[in-house]
């Protein structure tokens, strides 16, 4: 399992094309997709050819957009093709895939028997269900988990912990198999560098990255015990990412009709129930209700709060009084961090869960009513380096959860918001573990000469992967080499043919 949490965007990429074909037969799949992967040009030209009876040329493509957008032209082609979405029939025309352009199609003008919205159930709904009740249920169990990441619970490696202060076992044990956390000295576990990452996401973000760890899991699971097996149990990966997407579709408030569903997708209910994203009533399991956690999967908005959300919604008191914070807090929201240059913090917070965040980079000295403050110090900084938690994602949240008052101070001196001493010595803190950052990617160098060097580097840097680069060498390093093949192999056809 990948040592560091995966992006929605960056799994799909990876898929090979025959998953592709799968996940486009199912509708609420095709349109999940198009509504959350994909940038604003690249839906307009996928709306702009769903109808063409035959393939688009290049050259009307290039005229539709303007010159200063050959960048952003050539990063929505990039994408709609890792998706497998766009098609190039010609070396001068293309096309939407068949699969995906009839399952839109369809999708656009309505019809079928195919179920791929849901099935509304047709039993009475408990009169104590309705939307409050759903989203203090997703808050509970989400908090639960953040809480497990912070190690603000207790852990036990028994496989019979029955803890009513975390989450289910299961769920730990994913985490802990996606590195989100790790066993230290033990039994005991603490949070490391992706966990970190992990806790200053968003809800949304959140909440994919532990699908996706589940996905591998279920992939690993179905390599040992067979395909077959692992579909009847709900663990093969691709149906379960369909359910996903079908999840993202279901009416918030609403409950569904579990007999509706497939065995397989039955099965994975009690685990979607332990993330949060599906409510069952105790006295008829016949019906599930999904949560907010699971309605906006394919949206960046939902009024669960993430660890970083809630110093935002700190400073704004009136936001939390009204119930109109959400995980995507606008502009206006206020921060809650104070930092001096003497290296001592205040931090407006009242949630145990922010206040175990801060305990991993800060030595707390005090608690009140509503603050608490302690100084950033060697050995606290050290410590959370010692967890796998950089200079720059402790800079980072400082800066991003800096009380307004701070950015008021900055724009009218124009100085940096957090006190550059502060910032360069938590950086050399860290410098005396490590002196060497490490990238992940792909080195292209020994090219025929300077202009395939150059035609091809332009290209990666268009789409936006390319690391480093040296002209004067002719090489550079990308992070990804799949777009960067296919034009290769595009542009050795089109010298051969001239």
């Amino acid at each position: 399992m990948s040592t560091s949490a995966k992006s929605l965007s960056e799994h799909l990429e990876q898929l090979p094309g025959t998953t592709f074909r799968r996940l486009y037969q199912q509708p609420s799949t095709t349109f999940a997709i198009f509504r959350r992967m994909l940038p604003k040009l690249a839906k307009t030209i996928v709306m702009a050819i769903v109808y063409m009876p035959d393939p688009l040329p290049v050259s009307d493509l290039e005229a539709w957009v303007k010159p200063s957008a050959k960048r952003e032209k050539d990063q929505a082609i990039s994408i709609l093709r890792s998706l497998h979405i766009l098609q190039r029939d010609t070396a001068t025309s293309i096309s939407l895939a068949p699969n995906f352009r009839n399952t839109l199609r369809l999708v656009l003008e309505g019809g079928g028997d195919h179920n791929s919205f849901g099935v509304p159930s047709s039993q009475p709904v408990p009169s104590d269900i309705d939307l409050t009740f759903l989203d203090r249920y997703a808050q509970k169990k989400w908090d639960d988990i953040l809480h497990f990441v912070v190690n603000s619970v207790g852990f036990s490696s028994g496989p019979g912990d029955k803890s009513s202060n975390g989450p289910k076992q299961s769920v730990k044990d994913l985490m802990i198999r996606g590195h989100l956390v790790e066993r230290r000295g033990g039994s005991g576990i603490s949070i490391t560098q992706a966990g970190f990452t992990f806790l200053l996401q968003e809800a949304n973000a959140q909440v994919w990255t532990l699908l996706l760890l589940w996905l591998e899991s279920a992939d690993a699971a179905a390599s040992v015990k067979g395909a077959d097996e692992a579909l009847r149990e709900g663990l093969d990966s691709v149906d379960m990412l369909t359910f996903f997407f079908l999840l993202a579709s279901l009416e918030l408030g609403r409950a569904y009709d579990t007999d509706a569903l497939t065995e397989a997708r039955r099965n994975m209910l009690p685990n979607l129930v332990d993330f949060g994203l599906v409510y069952i009533p105790p006295a008829n399991p016949r019906q599930f209700f999904p949560t907010r956690l699971a309605t906006t999967l394919t949206s960046s908005e939902t009024t669960l709060r993430s660890v970083s959300a809630g110093f935002a919604a700190a400073g704004n008191p009136s936001s939390a009084a009204d119930g109109s914070s959400s995980a995507g807090e606008s502009g206006e929201d206020k921060s809650a961090i104070i930092l001096e240059t003497n290296f001592r913090l205040y931090a407006y917070v009242n949630s145990p869960l922010q206040i175990a965040v801060l305990a991993l980079f800060v030595d707390l000295k005090y608690r009140f009513r509503g603050l608490v403050s302690g100084i950033l110090t060697r050995a606290s900084i050290r410590r959370a380096v010692d967890m796998g938690i950089t200079s720059d994602q402790i800079i980072s949240y400082l800066a991003t959860h800096a009380h307004e008052q701070m950015h008021r101070v900055a724009a009218s001196t124009q100085k940096p918001v957090l006190p550059p001493v502060v910032v360069d010595q938590i950086r050399l803190w860290q410098l005396d573990t490590e002196r060497m950052l490490t990238t992940s990617g792909f080195l292209f160098k020994d090219f025929d000469d300077y202009k395939e060097y150059n035609e091809i580097c332009n290209f990666a840097d268009d789409i936006g992967v390319v690391a480093w680069r040296n002209d004067r060498k002719g090489m550079f390093f990308a992070s990804k080499v799949d777009q960067i093949k296919d034009f290769m192999r595009t542009r050795k056809k089109a010298n051969e043919s001239k």
